[in-house]
């Protein structure tokens, strides 16, 4: 079934919103109605890169810390959460959707931030993983955020990315996997897996629909940040 002309025109209007003040005053809007419409779209990701994130994990993740960029309203953190994941800190633009975060009691700590103009409010090395669920897109998280991503994790620790791979977004898949592949030949991070998948959530236009299936679809990647390496002696 396709989802209602209100759920299109809510995410058309995020997508298509000219600057990021618009942008988050929108999503201030939307969230009181976000997961609803997004349930109506079978909208999959935050539970596909919980998966991920959770069968890369070398070790039980409970004492592991997480940063989650572009929180929105705490989807992601509640399948990390049936994953063992218990220190979770969560960052948004939004201060509709961080209220709606904080009030599911999942997060440690949430911060109002919005990544690409803003850096991220953490130290260098402080998580084990991060994750970025839904923001990375055209318009807005943009795919040069990727080394602000990797400075605030841990040698060693996660990066869980994931975005769209409709005709829309077409171009920002191709510049996210170009920053990716390029951090990975200079050494920085090292894949893990990149997971396609068809069914992603449901199309809100047949122009945007997967070979006609009313559906689009999406990536998860996982990468691991390498150690920097100590200079030779000698």
């Amino acid at each position: 079934m396709r989802p209602s002309a209100g759920v299109r025109e809510r995410v058309a209007a995020v997508h298509g919103a000219g600057g990021l003040r618009e942008r988050l005053q929108l999503y201030d809007r939307w969230a009181a109605r976000y997961e609803q419409d997004v349930a109506a779209l079978e909208y999959r990701a935050p539970e596909l890169a919980a998966a991920s994130l959770a069968s890369a994990f070398p070790a039980p993740p409970a004492g592991a810390r997480l940063l989650d960029v572009g929180c929105g309203t705490g989807l992601v953190a509640r399948e990390l959460h049936r994953r063992g994941f218990r220190c979770l800190h969560g960052v948004d633009g939004s201060a509709g959707m961080l209220e709606r975060a904080r009030s599911t009691g999942l997060y440690r700590e949430l911060r109002r931030c919005a990544l690409g103009p803003e850096p991220l409010p953490a130290p260098a090395e402080h998580y084990d993983a991060v994750t970025v669920v839904g923001a990375l897109g055209e318009g807005q998280v943009p795919s040069a955020a990727v080394p602000e991503l990797l400075r605030v994790t841990k040698a060693g620790g996660f990066l869980c990315l994931t975005t769209r791979s409709n005709p829309s977004n077409r171009r920002y898949r191709a510049e996210l996997d170009a920053a990716l592949e390029g951090l990975e030949r200079r050494g920085a991070c090292q894949k893990v897996l990149v997971r396609e998948v068809e069914r992603w959530e449901r199309a809100t236009s047949e122009e945007e629909s997967t070979q006609g299936t009313g559906y689009i679809s999406g990536v998860v990647y996982v990468y691991r940040k390498c150690p920097v390496p100590t200079p030779a002696e000698g």
